[in-house]
């Protein structure tokens, strides 16, 4: 098995977890990690075992060479580390959102490109077992051609306690649970053409908004297209709080499919109703307050993996990302004219 060294920018709240989950991951192994603090670093590589630490990243790919980079710092900083590495011709994995504007998330991709450098976007939200398996169900026919979508992700949990850089961005749910949200709506309903957005701001104490509603039009050719509602809210205060779940109800021609609080799959025909659990596995590194979104890691890290060995295409490449990037900025430009776009239509 070939295996992959890696090195890791950044080392932040979430580098912690993704250091933990590449460590589940046969073939990969971490040999340098680099932050501008270089305390902060020496600290989390202790912690891991991971034998060199810098605080300059063009001397870490100078002198490590790793195979690729994983990239785990703040939006402001991706352009900049994509970029270096693409000049040096090392593989690079971005955390999501890729970039601050649609133009930069261009930008990048076509940097690489051009440099014949592969770009990978680290987009986990999909890759949550129960999701998979949803969506397993609906490629397998059970209700049919779908024609109607609603994806809820609402929430009072404190986000800001463990990030609280969130409460300062101007652009705030959308760039940050919406890339996710809106990925899985293009995973299980296929590329969108056009949508509407409205957003609000609930908390007085944070910058940006933290409700957003989507509604976006995917299209099947020779069929009934696809309506799918988007809902994401960190301002809701709901009877029973199930952070992180993610709530989807799928109809179709023949029946409808439900993903239910605690990893309910339902799948309604004209037979009835089948229920079963479908729970994520569990890692004694997770944060029980993310361990659903955290064990998801694992098998994007793997599938990620695969690609860099040149073993299959990844499912979230930069050039795949880039139309969950478009559908975010043309969500921000809807809500601010009131009106519906066709993503990619108008720079963010």
């Amino acid at each position: 098995m070939q295996e992959v060294r890696l090195a890791v920018f950044g080392a932040g709240f979430w580098a912690r977890f993704q250091i933990a989950a590449w460590r589940e991951v046969p073939g990969a192994r971490i040999v340098a990690l680099y932050n501008r603090t270089r305390e902060r670093a020496e600290a989390l590589a202790g912690e891991f075992g991971i034998p060199a630490v810098y605080d300059d990243p063009e001397e870490l790919l100078r002198r490590e060479r790793p195979d690729a980079i994983d990239v785990i710092t703040d939006v402001d900083t991706h352009g900049r580390f994509v970029r270096l590495a693409a000049a040096h011709g090392t593989p690079v994995i971005c955390q999501k959102p890729l970039a601050p504007t649609l133009a930069e998330a261009e930008a990048l991709v076509a940097a690489c490109a051009a440099a014949g450098v592969p770009l990978l976007v680290h987009e986990n939200w999909r890759w949550q077992t129960p999701l998979r398996r949803l969506k397993e169900a609906l490629d397998g026919g059970a209700i049919g051609q779908p024609f109607r979508a609603r994806i809820e992700f609402n929430s009072s949990f404190p986000v800001f306690a463990n990030q609280p850089f969130l409460a300062e961005l101007e652009r705030f749910i959308l760039t940050d649970i919406g890339s996710h949200i809106l990925d899985v709506a293009r995973f299980l309903c296929g590329e969108a053409d056009r949508l509407y957005c409205q957003t609000a701001r609930v908390n007085p104490a944070i910058r940006g908004e933290d409700v957003a509603t989507v509604v976006l039009r995917h299209p099947a050719p020779g069929r009934c297209a696809v309506t799918c509602v988007c809902e994401m809210s960190y301002a809701s205060r709901l009877e029973r709080e199930r952070f992180p779940e993610t709530f989807v109800r799928i109809e179709g021609e023949r029946g409808s499919l439900e993903l239910a609080p605690d990893h309910w799959l339902r799948v309604t025909t004209a037979d009835g109703t089948h229920a079963r659990r479908v729970p994520p596995p569990r890692y004694a590194w997770a944060d029980p307050a993310y361990d659903l979104v955290q064990s998801s890691i694992v098998p994007c890290h793997a599938d990620l993996l695969r690609a860099l060995r040149g073993e299959g295409r990844a499912e979230t490449t930069g050039a795949d990302n880039l139309e969950t990037v478009r559908l975010v900025f043309a969500a921000y430009e809807s809500a601010r004219t009131g009106q519906a776009v066709a993503p990619g239509a108008t720079l963010g």
